[in-house]
C-alpha cells in the first residue's frame, strides 16, 4: 500500500513535544487520551498493513513511546492475537501515562517479559515486530539493551512498525545514533518529524503515515515550523499556461557550458533535458570535438564549439540562463568556461565541476550572488563548506543553510530527502528511489532547472519543482522496469509527461 500524503509543515522533535503539551493544556485533550489514539492508529495500520498477523512482538521503552507500545500491546490481546510485550526498561521505573499504559496492558492479560529474555521470543512468518522503544528524546548513541534489541529486530525475518520514528534515528537531522531499526512502515504523530524525510530517514522508516491524534488545528497556529515538505503537484501551478498563439522566444534560451574532453555525454544529457521540459530554444558549447556526436543523437539542439574562453564570450550574449558544470572538468578550458559564465548577469545553474572549481576559490571573481542555483551532491557539499561528507550527512538542514549562506542564491543539497534552501526558505523533497544513484542523474536535473527558469519560474520554484519532477520521474522508470540499471535518461520522457 501505498502511503498517503504528507502534511506539509515538518518539526522538530522539540516541536512535537510543544505542540503535545499545548495540546494538553489547551485543548484539554489528556495524556493519556493521545497515548491511546496514538496506540489505536498504530494498531489500526498494523492490521492494514499486515492483515495476515497472527503474532505480535512489542518492543517497549522507558517514556511515552514504550507507553504508546503498551496501549499497542493491549489492543492486540483484545483482538486475540498471540502478544508479547518486551519491557526493555524496567517497568518498575514507569511514571505517569506511560505506567497508566502498562497497567492498561497488564489488565488485558498481555504478557510482559523482560529484555533479558528477548532471545526466547519465538519469529514465524504471522509476526510483526512493534518498535516503541524511543519516541523523539533520543540524542546520543545507542547502547545496552536498547543496542542488542535493535539488532534482535534487525536480524529478524519479521516486517517492523515503527511507532513515531525508527529507534535510533534522530528526528530533527535524519542520522543514525549508531544504530536503528529497519521499519516496513513508520506512522508519526502530531506532527511529522523532519529528519523521516532525509539524511539516513529514508533508509530505516518504509513509509511514512501521519495521525495527528485529533489535535484542533488551532494548536499548529503557536509553532511555526522551519521547514516545509513541498511537492510537484503544489508547484505545477507556478508553471505558465501556453498561449494558442505562442512562440519559442517566450520560453527562453538554455545554455549549457560543459562536455570536456570525454565528457560530452553530461553536456548532452543537460541539454535534452532543458529541451524536454520546455525550453523555447536550448544550446551547448562545449569542446569542439562533442560538435557532431551531440547533434547527431539530438538535432534540435544548437551545438557550438568553443576551444577558449575568448570563444565562449559571444555566444553568452544570448541566452535567458546558462546551466554550467555538466562534463565542465578541472582543467584550463574547464576555468575558462567558468570564468566567462559567471562574469556575466545571467541566471546560472552550477553543477558538478562548476561547483568543484567555485570551491577550490581560484576562478570565481564574485563567490556570492543572488542569481544563481547551485546543486551539490554530499560530496560536492563538503567541498563547498570545507568539511567532511559525514558532517554534511549528520545535519543535511545546517548544511543547506550554510552554503546558501555563504554563496548565496538558491542551494539544492541533493540526495535521499533532497533539501532546498532560500534566503529565508528551507524545504524537503521527500521524491525519488534508490534508483537514481548512477551517472547522468545530476546532469539531467541541471537542465530541468533551467529550462523551468528560462520559462519565467522563480530560481526558488524551478529548483523545487525540478527536484520534484525529476524525482517522480524516476519513480515512474522504476515502475516500469524496476530499480536496478535505470539510466539518467531515462526519466526524460517521464519528466515532459509529468510537466504537461
Amino acid at each position: 500500500m501505498t502511503a498517503p500524503e504528507l502534511p506539509t509543515s515538518l518539526y522538530t522533535s522539540e516541536q512535537v513535544k510543544q505542540l503535545d503539551a499545548l495540546a494538553i493544556e489547551q485543548a484539554n485533550i489528556a495524556g493519556i487520551v493521545l497515548m491511546k489514539r496514538a496506540g489505536r492508529a498504530a494498531f489500526e495500520l498494523l492490521l492494514e498493513q499486515w492483515p495476515q498477523v497472527e503474532s505480535v512482538v512489542v518492543l517497549c521503552g522507558a517514556g511515552n513511546n514504550g507507553g504508546d507500545g503498551y496501549v499497542i500491546a493491549a489492543l492486540a490481546a483484545q483482538k486475540k492475537l498471540n502478544v508479547h510485550a518486551v519491557a526493555i526498561a524496567d517497568p518498575a521505573g514507569l511514571s505517569g501515562d506511560a505506567l497508566k499504559a502498562y497497567n492498561y496492558a497488564q489488565q488485558e492479560g498481555v504478557t510482559v517479559i523482560a529484555g533479558s529474555e528477548l532471545n526466547t521470543v519465538q519469529i514465524d512468518a504471522s509476526t510483526v515486530i512493534v518498535d516503541s522503544l524511543f519516541g523523539t528524546g533520543l540524542s546520543r548513541e545507542v547502547e545496552g539493551d536498547y543496542s542488542r534489541a535493535i539488532a534482535w529486530a534487525n536480524n529478524s525475518a519479521a516486517p517492523v512498525l515503527g511507532v513515531d520514528l525508527p529507534s535510533g534515528l534522530c528526528g530533527n537531522t535524519g542520522k543514525v545514533w549508531g544504530d536503528a531499526i529497519k521499519c516496513a512502515a513508520t506512522i508519526t504523530f502530531i506532527g511529522v518529524k523532519r529528519g523521516l524525510l532525509t539524511g539516513r530517514g529514508p533508509a530505516f522508516t518504509g513509509d511514512v503515515y501521519f495521525d495527528d491524534l485529533g489535535v484542533p488545528a488551532s494548536i499548529y497556529d503557536a509553532i511555526k515550523p522551519e521547514v516545509t515538505r513541498t511537492s510537484r503537484l503544489a508547484l505545477m501551478p507556478s508553471l505558465p499556461e501556453r498561449e494558442a498563439d505562442a512562440h519559442k522566444g517566450q520560453f527562453g534560451y538554455v545554455l549549457v557550458v560543459g562536455g570536456d574532453v570525454g565528457m560530452g555525454g553530461a553536456a548532452a544529457m543537460a541539454g535534452e533535458a532543458a529541451a524536454r521540459t520546455g525550453a523555447g530554444l536550448t544550446g551547448i558549447a562545449t569542446q569542439p570535438i562533442h560538435v557532431a556526436p551531440i547533434l547527431a543523437r539530438c538535432p534540435e539542439l544548437m551545438v557550438i564549439g568553443v576551444a577558449s574562453g575568448q570563444a565562449i564570450e559571444p555566444v553568452l550574449a544570448k541566452p535567458t540562463v546558462v546551466v554550467l558544470g555538466p562534463g565542465l572538468g578541472r582543467d584550463s578550458w574547464s576555468e575558462q568556461m567558468l570564468q566567462q559564465a559567471t562574469l556575466t548577469d545571467l541566471p546560472l545553474v552550477m553543477d558538478a565541476d562548476a561547483l568543484n572549481l567555485l570551491a577550490e576559490g581560484r576562478v570565481v571573481r564574485k563567490t556570492q550572488r543572488d542569481n544563481w542555483v547551485l546543486t551539490p551532491h554530499p560530496g560536492e557539499a563538503a567541498r563547498l563548506l570545507d568539511c567532511s561528507v559525514a558532517e554534511i550527512q549528520a545535519d543535511r538542514f545546517a548544511a543547506a543553510r550554510a552554503i546558501q549562506t555563504k554563496y548565496g542564491g538558491v542551494v539544492v543539497l541533493k540526495g535521499a530527502g533532497t533539501i532546498i534552501a532560500g534566503a529565508d526558505q528551507l524545504v524537503v523533497a521527500n521524491v525519488g528511489n534508490p534508483g537514481m544513484a548512477t551517472g547522468g542523474m545530476g546532469d539531467v536535473l541541471s537542465g530541468v532547472i533551467g529550462a523551468l527558469i528560462a520559462q519565467g519560474l522563480t530560481l526558488f520554484e524551478a529548483a523545487q519543482l525540478g527536484v520534484c519532477a525529476h524525482g517522480d520521474a524516476a519513480d515512474l522508470a522504476v515502475q516500469e522496469a524496476g530499480v536496478r540499471g535505470v539510466m539518467a535518461t531515462d526519466l526524460i520522457p517521464f519528466i515532459r509527461e509529468l510537466l504537461n
